[in-house]
């Protein structure tokens, strides 16, 4: 597999705290790129990696700072994209796409983002597409609410439709956000509509589905699917449903039609680029609810880097104007583990088995640590961190985790 197309270009990953911002360098670097990390924090794991080309650290995010930074690498580095991780960062790109010079974002369109990033515009478009969708509803405040609670069916997840545009109001009323919260009954609803009696907002009161998570990955070029990749939760953290702890590659020709809706979707919303398409899936009842679109990568991102599923050199080349790369399908089986986040979930599984929100959640502790043990043994076992040729982020990220407990 030839990159010379990639030899010679540059990319700034923005963000390169976490694995996802790792992998993202990791993969383009593999191709002869040259990536440059930038963030805002000394101790980002992404910085530790030996395949940087150069590092930039500049604070405080999201200032005029890291926009004139950005302006004069596009005029310093011929051929340069830019791709950032998190969404709150997406967002502040798109506002200040004007501003970045000669740089070459990868930045969707403000009208698809807004859809992705409303929770409840994006399951208004999969219904007008015939998808299943969850019943929800979108109480304006928390005295609308409580007009719910008596005929909803419980029990219900309530979850923002953009938690970042509430976080500051709930911040500068010391509420926290919470990504889910279970309600089992009409008093457990009418107990949070109190609690956010203050905040002039409520979040979406959504029907809970049973299932694990399933994620289909499509890089969208021009109107049509040129990648695609999925996978399975084998373990989440929060254990009663959050981001993977652990998951598995699912066979490129497995839940055809279900691939096909999830790409009807990003067509119909106007998406242009890496998105992952997240279900519910009842494998028992045969059938997947429509969650949400995360319009940026993914904290399982790890796994595609691994399986060679190339999102990152679509990013790339599709922000430069090059052509598709030509790409194998991707690796099939494999497994990824976060080990950090696998022995904090098994530490609420063993011994706080109170702490776990969802009371239909069912514990398997035996299972779960005979899995946990046999995953070392496994053939195609993968990390989402880890990794011989490149080692030191390992040990920023353990630094970190002892760092934080420490300050605990």
């Amino acid at each position: 597999m030839s990159f010379a197309a990639f030899q010679g270009t540059h990319c700034i990953v923005l963000g390169v705290e976490s694995q996802i911002g790792l992998c993202l360098i990791r993969e383009l670097a593999e191709a002869g790129v040259r990536v440059v990390a930038m963030t805002d924090r000394a101790d980002a794991i992404g910085l530790a990696s030996n395949k940087v080309w150069r590092r930039e650290l500049i604070g405080p995010a999201r200032s005029p700072a890291w926009l004139q930074r950005l302006r004069e690498l596009g005029d310093e580095l011929p051929q340069c994209s830019l791709i950032t991780v998190s969404e709150v960062n997406t967002q502040w790109l798109v506002t200040h796409r004007a501003e970045l010079g000669q740089l070459r974002p990868a930045l969707p369109s403000p009208s698809a983002l807004v859809t992705v990033l409303d929770k409840q515009l994006t399951l208004q478009a999969a219904a007008a597409l015939g998808m299943a969708v969850p019943l929800t509803q979108e109480p304006a405040s928390a005295a609308e609410a409580l007009g719910l609670a008596d005929g909803f069916p419980y029990p219900v997840v309530l979850k923002w439709k953009d938690p970042n545009g509430v976080a500051p109001r709930l911040n500068a009323i010391g509420v926290p956000l919470l990504k889910a919260e279970y309600v089992y009954d009409a008093a457990g609803l009418r107990a949070v509509a109190a609690r956010y009696a203050s905040v002039g907002a409520f979040p979406l009161v959504q029907q809970y589905c049973t299932g694990r998570g399933l994620g289909q990955f499509l890089f969208m070029h021009e109107g049509r699917a040129v990648r695609r990749f999925q996978h399975l939760r084998v373990a989440e953290w929060p254990p009663e449903g959050g981001f993977s702890s652990v998951c598995d590659t699912v066979a490129p020709d497995a839940l055809a039609p279900l691939m096909a809706q999830s790409e009807a979707l990003l067509k119909s919303i106007g998406w242009e680029g890496v998105a992952m398409v997240e279900y519910r899936l009842d494998e028992a009842r045969d059938k997947a609810w429509l969650m949400e679109i995360n319009g940026r990568f993914w904290g399982s991102f790890p796994l595609a880097y691994h399986a060679g599923a190339g999102f990152a050199l679509c990013t790339h080349a599709a922000a430069l104007g090059l052509p598709m790369p030509d790409l194998p399908a991707p690796s099939h089986p494999l497994r990824c583990r976060m080990m950090s986040t696998e022995l904090k979930r098994l530490v609420r599984l063993l011994l706080q088995p109170g702490r776990i929100a969802d009371r239909q959640f069912q514990r398997k502790p035996v299972a779960e640590v005979l899995r946990f043990i046999t995953d070392f043994l496994r053939p195609g076992r993968r990390y989402y961190v880890w990794q011989w040729r490149d080692p030191r982020p390992w040990w920023a990220d353990l630094r970190n985790l002892l760092k934080g407990a420490l300050g605990r």
